[in-house]
């Protein structure tokens, strides 16, 4: 699956629309200030922002603070182009330009899940990330008893590299 750059750095699925987070809107989602949903034309998900998004975003903040804007190394929402609700979050924990690499991982609210989403919204990311010369390998790290991203890394083809504890780490080269 191919995703397209929109003109303001969105990336278009066929059934969704990825708009990377800012600092601004971390911030408004974590003080429960949704007004800038309007702005945007997006509305929450059922169970949006779940308890996921919210532990994750202190450290998408943080990550957003080291290169001031997003790069798109940083996480994006995952909205359904359909309703624009927002339903999850999908993306990077910044670029390791020594590794050259990026690392992926993703989150659908529990009322979308199992639709095809995160592979979506996974594959339309990678396909970006290698579309940048500078990433030579995207990884990733999931549970071993989620067996549905286990089946979600094995479908865009990524290779286990290791399992620690009760983790499997994953690569996918270009």
């Amino acid at each position: 699956m191919k995703s397209q750059p929109s003109q303001h750095g969105n990336q278009i699925t066929e059934r969704l629309i990825l708009i990377p987070y800012t600092i601004a809107i971390c911030n408004a989602i974590l003080d429960a200030d949704f007004s800038w949903l309007n702005k945007l034309n997006l509305k929450k998900g059922l169970s949006w922002p779940d308890a996921d998004v919210m532990e994750t975003l202190p450290r998408i903040i943080n990550n957003l603070t080291v290169v001031g804007h997003p790069t798109g190394f940083e996480a994006w929402m995952i909205i359904k182009a359909d309703t624009h609700e927002i339903i999850g979050d999908a993306g990077f924990k910044g670029f390791n330009q020594e590794q050259e690499s990026a690392d992926l991982g993703y989150g659908i609210i529990k009322e979308e899940r199992l639709k095809g989403y995160a592979t979506e919204a996974a594959s339309a990311l990678i396909h970006w990330a290698f579309s940048h010369p500078q990433v030579k390998e995207i990884t990733a790290s999931c549970l071993a008893s989620n067996a549905d991203s286990v089946k979600l890394l094995k479908k865009l083809n990524f290779t286990s590299v290791k399992q620690e504890d009760d983790m499997i780490h994953w690569y996918l080269r270009r």
